[in-house]
């Protein structure tokens, strides 16, 4: 078999030496694609603040913050 330095588990980045730098980088990249994907929602002038910021609590920072207490 061949060895790994860093692998995906269960949504996070484990790697041989033990640092979150790379599992960081990967949600914020993560966060970064769903609020580029939302970019029509965030220009629209029929949708309210109020349901924007509910977007973004929901989808943008659920994507962030997955399995950061790990």
């Amino acid at each position: 078999m061949k060895q790994s330095d860093n692998f995906v588990y269960l949504g996070g980045v484990i790697s041989t030496d033990s640092s979150c730098d790379k599992d960081v980088a990967r949600r914020i990249g993560i966060a970064s694609g769903v609020v580029r994907n939302l970019d029509d929602i965030w220009k629209s002038k029929k949708i309210t603040a109020d349901t924007k910021v509910k977007l973004y609590q929901s989808l943008v920072q659920s994507a962030l913050l997955y399995n950061s207490e790990t």
